[in-house]
């Protein structure tokens, strides 16, 4: 059986002492960049895997960040996720990500799986449901916890989102500004902080609109194309049928604007569509659609950020943060057909 390479072994080859070969293995800016280079690429070179468990042991730093999302399908999260992981490259932490689903046991088992393996700190986009016992469970056991997209009422640490409210208000006010009166709001649930403030931005433009905030014109749940897609024939048979939809995210409508087209109605003409998040799907839709920017590569790049500065000791000046959302219009919104 072929010995197993040690990092004396490493030093002795190149000349350096066993300390400087653990620091430069792991990135230490206490070890010039040349040597700190030579010696990762003969490391490489002859086979060496650098030993983390048994690093985080004496450091009590394991270099993992937990990642958990809702479903990383969602374009929404993919764009989250690549902001947190190019902000915790540079601080030199490997993520492990995790879909929940929205299935509370599936998170436990995610954040438990985390303290057991000694992850540094977890960013999360909670579970509808998610307990304020389930942070302070990590929080507690040393694991530095940061919110993204979702908040968790009665729990104190960084939370980075959009501003929900102000922004569906924003496409809800270019609605109105076009002349639609009959507007319905189709997708999302009030399970969750952000189908609450989401909704709650409609209403209060309707209200400010000096138009009437109908239950009858909210179809609830759909937060997916098919979803959006399928809610096409309730939203037709919707009792004095809007000329109009606001979506809670720009998958819903996206799926509603190919249900409309297959039902021979042309969106942006007969039927007026905004979504929400201003996805790269968005603006080559068909039509393109009128949307809102949620800032989710600033909220992946602060939350990383927030969370590194927690490892390090430091607590956020803005513990809860939000981002000021941007309308985009583009075709899938118009002036409601002559006679409606």
């Amino acid at each position: 059986m072929a010995r197993k390479i040690k990092l004396s072994d490493i030093a002795e080859a190149l000349g350096v002492s066993t300390a400087t070969v653990s620091l430069a293995l792991r990135d230490s800016g206490l070890v010039a960049a040349t040597t700190r280079d030579r010696i990762k690429d003969f490391a490489r070179e002859i086979g060496y895997i650098y030993n983390r468990r048994a690093a985080s042991l004496r450091t009590s730093k394991s270099g993992l960040v937990g990642v958990l999302v809702q479903d990383i399908i969602n374009p929404f999260y993919a764009e989250v996720l690549h902001a947190i992981e190019l902000e915790l490259d540079r601080s030199g932490h490997t993520f492990l990500l995790s879909n929940h689903n929205d299935d509370l046991e599936k998170q436990r088992r995610g954040l438990e799986t985390l303290l057991q393996l000694g992850a540094d700190g977890v960013i999360i986009s909670p579970a509808i449901g998610t307990p304020a016992s389930e942070i302070e469970m990590c929080e507690k056991n040393g694991m530095p916890v940061v919110l993204v997209a979702r908040t968790v009422d009665g729990v104190k640490v960084p939370s980075l989102r959009g501003d929900d409210a102000f922004g569906i208000g924003l496409a809800t006010n270019h609605l109105i500004s076009l002349g639609h009166s009959r507007i319905a709001f189709i997708g999302g649930t009030d399970e969750t902080s952000t189908g609450r403030e989401r909704y709650r931005g409609y209403r209060v433009a309707m209200k400010s609109g000096g138009l009437p905030d109908r239950a009858d014109w909210r179809i609830e749940g759909p937060r997916t194309k098919r979803a959006g897609y399928d809610a096409t024939e309730a939203f037709l048979a919707l009792p004095d049928r809007p000329t109009a939809a606001v979506c809670w995210n720009d998958l819903v409508a996206i799926g509603l604007m190919n249900g409309l087209a297959h039902t021979g109605r042309t969106p942006g003409v007969e039927i007026s569509v905004t979504g929400y998040d201003d996805l790269s799907e968005a603006e080559i839709a068909m039509p393109p659609l009128t949307t809102v920017w949620n800032g989710q590569s600033v909220v992946g790049e602060r939350a990383a950020k927030a969370l590194v500065s927690r490892l390090r000791g430091l607590e956020s000046a803005k513990p809860a943060e939000m981002i000021r959302p941007v309308l985009r219009v583009r075709e899938s919104t118009g002036v409601p057909p002559a006679g409606l």
